[in-house]
């Protein structure tokens, strides 16, 4: 007689265990955290390529020189009497066309896929654009401290003492980081990064060289003067030289800096939106 095995019951699928959902939101202690990050990394490509400082080295050093001895005698008969025109003026071309350079920087890292590996990161994708924007902060800082100290080496001397100077100097910067978000906008939103400098250098330098940098504006033509009431640059060069050279703090400071709050509120929002449908 043949004994027939009954075949064991087929076990039963074990129900998966359940995967922890990972939380995509991340904390704004943890996005001002990554965004240092990157600034940090963006100071450390500036070690690595130290031509990028040649705008913030070189240039004040050449072009304070070069205006004060070569206009100095035309413009205020002098140059001991031509510096406290010019020292202000160029401290404030120097670092309001350094801007320019973060949105340079900034189609030039998304142009080589950059900011695509930072997606593969665990941190806010804000995180690069604000870090790149901090870490330009750095470069206004050094191009103030080194246009002073050229001035004060070639015989500048501020009347408005150590306080107006160093109120001056933040406020520029202040401002710069402002007219830097314009920038980061036209960055993220142009096509090359030599369409972005040259679209920048053109708004820039017509603003700047009738703003009263180097020349009072008192000589201009009366339809220059009227320009220069809607032109930002102009109310940045009588603030500075208003505290420069007298620690004097009046309107055109308030427009300055009234100004640069009204800027942010705007570009800021429309850089950011740009960036992240990119991003």
């Amino acid at each position: 007689m043949t004994t027939i095995t009954a075949p064991s019951p087929t076990a039963q699928p074990t129900a998966p265990t359940a995967i922890p959902e990972v939380s995509n939101k991340i904390s704004l202690r943890q996005t001002a955290s990554t965004s240092l990050t990157m600034a940090y990394r963006g100071i450390l490509k500036i070690k690595h390529n130290p031509e990028q400082l040649f705008d913030v080295t070189v240039q004040p050093i050449l072009f304070t020189a070069l205006f004060a001895y070569i206009f100095g005698g035309a413009i205020g008969g002098n140059v001991s009497n031509y510096l406290p025109v010019l020292i202000p003026g160029i401290l404030v071309q120097t670092v309001i066309l350094t801007s320019v350079v973060t949105g340079t920087q900034l189609r030039e890292d998304m142009d080589k896929g950059v900011f695509d590996r930072f997606k593969s990161l665990p941190i806010a994708r804000i995180s690069a654009l604000a870090g790149a924007l901090v870490a330009d902060m750095v470069r206004y800082v050094l191009a103030t401290t080194l246009t002073i100290l050229v001035g004060l080496a070639i015989g500048y001397r501020p009347q408005g003492g150590v306080v107006g100077v160093l109120v001056a100097g933040v406020v520029i910067v202040v401002c710069s980081f402002a007219v830097s978000w314009i920038w980061a906008l036209v960055g993220v939103t142009g096509k090359s990064a030599a369409g972005v400098q040259g679209i920048s250098m053109m708004v820039m330098f017509p603003l700047t060289f009738m703003s009263g940098a180097f020349a009072m504006t008192s000589t201009m033509p009366g339809w220059l003067q009227g320009i220069n009431h809607v032109n930002p640059v102009y109310y940045m060069v009588n603030a500075a030289r208003a505290l420069m050279n007298g620690n004097e703090y009046g309107g055109d400071l308030v427009y300055s800096l009234v100004g640069a709050v009204v800027v942010i509120a705007i570009f800021a929002p429309l850089s950011i939106k740009a960036y992240m449908r990119r991003a």
